[in-house]
């Protein structure tokens, strides 16, 4: 009998995230509650633990790991290093590349396009949970076209389970000696004209009554790489006031490669540099879906969004995805005031340029 390790977003509920991570469930439970979620599907960590077996990889991720320990940075980019070398050319097997295979044709026939553009994020194993967020420790792909490319983005994925901050993290919560694993998402991409997150409380003082949001323009690469500072909004979400507006100058964005592959930093043109990325409508749209969210899943939350380029509002608003917002420390840290630097800084993301789309 053939296993099936794929499932359509659609079909995933919070209760799917112990098998296909919480990226990857949050987004399902999502689109069940007609919250506009690009279409795509989810590997679940059934596939990512046959990989390992059909490719005899499981003594050396286990030997490597073995020598790591909380605290030894060394010995952690030791493991980290060995363990990417050993996966990083291993092969998917011939049934989950033609069950990729089929779910991207399907993805095709559904958004009109021969080889649509998809983004291929790391979904972990309890990752977006109230206990615990993953959140920058592994890979992300965007802009990423045909099967051969997703394929390679999946194993890619996997490999940053074991990245040296991902191995750090898990010898810091004690749970080195369990066995990791990994779901997939895979989704349409968006062409964001604007991009950013938003939470559905202050995440400084914890005021349930405001929508904290960062936006920049183009894809938030450029944000989480701190090339530059979002513009940074506080708004009523009982009256939708604007509290605090501050924009910044954005001099980069990051857009499609043309050549159809990947992204590309560009120059934003003068006239928008210091430019609002929000406007009164934009901000309206993004506090209904932010009070949505947060109703459905009856917590505050912490939402990645895009605006698609050339589509009128509301129906240009996609959410990529949401994750509960933990406890802060207490005391809070000193950082440079904006959501997005507070939350980056609370779960340890590093400054990489392929995540968030």
């Amino acid at each position: 009998m053939t296993t099936s390790y794929i499932r359509p977003l659609a079909e995933l509920r919070r209760a799917d995230a112990d098998e296909f991570g919480g990226k990857s469930a949050n987004l399902g439970d999502l689109l069940s509650a007609g919250i506009p979620v690009p279409p795509g599907f989810a590997v679940g960590a059934a596939g990512y633990r046959a990989f390992v077996e059909e490719t005899g990889l499981g003594g050396t991720v286990a030997a490597a790991l073995s020598r790591a320990s909380a605290g030894d940075v060394r010995a952690i980019g030791t493991a980290a290093k060995a363990i990417d070398e050993a996966m990083r050319f291993a092969p998917l097997s011939d049934s989950l590349r033609a069950e990729l295979g089929r779910c991207y044709e399907e993805l095709a026939l559904a958004t009109g396009e021969e080889r649509p553009p998809v983004a291929v994020r790391s979904s972990a194993l309890g990752e977006d949970s109230q206990e615990a967020s993953h959140a920058g420790q592994q890979e992300s792909f965007l802009w990423v076209r045909g099967l051969e490319q997703v394929c390679d983005a999946v194993r890619d994925c996997w490999v940053s389970l074991f990245s040296p901050q991902a191995i750090s993290y898990r010898a810091t919560l004690g749970a080195a000696g369990t066995e990791p694993a990994m779901g997939v998402t895979i989704q349409a991409m968006v062409d964001a004209e604007v991009s950013g997150v938003m939470f559905t409380c202050n995440p400084v003082s914890g005021d349930p009554s405001m929508v904290a949001l960062n936006a920049s323009w183009g894809l938030g690469i450029a944000v989480v790489g701190g090339e530059v500072t979002p513009d940074d909004y506080l708004v009523s979400k009982i009256t939708r006031e604007v509290v605090r507006e501050t924009v910044s100058a954005k001099h980069v964005e990051y857009v499609p490669d043309e050549a159809g592959r990947g992204t590309v930093r560009r120059d934003v043109p003068q006239e928008r540099r210091d430019a609002p990325c929000l406007g009164a409508e934009a901000l309206a749209v993004l506090i209904d879906v932010a009070r949505l969210v947060e109703r459905h899943f009856g917590g505050h939350q912490d939402i990645e969004w895009a605006i698609a380029r050339g589509q009128p509002l509301p129906e240009a608003l996609r959410v990529l995805q949401a994750r509960p917002v933990t406890t802060l420390p207490d005391p809070p840290p000193k950082l440079s005031g904006t959501a997005l630097s507070l939350v980056l800084s609370t779960f340890g993301a590093p400054p990489q340029t392929s995540e968030q789309p």
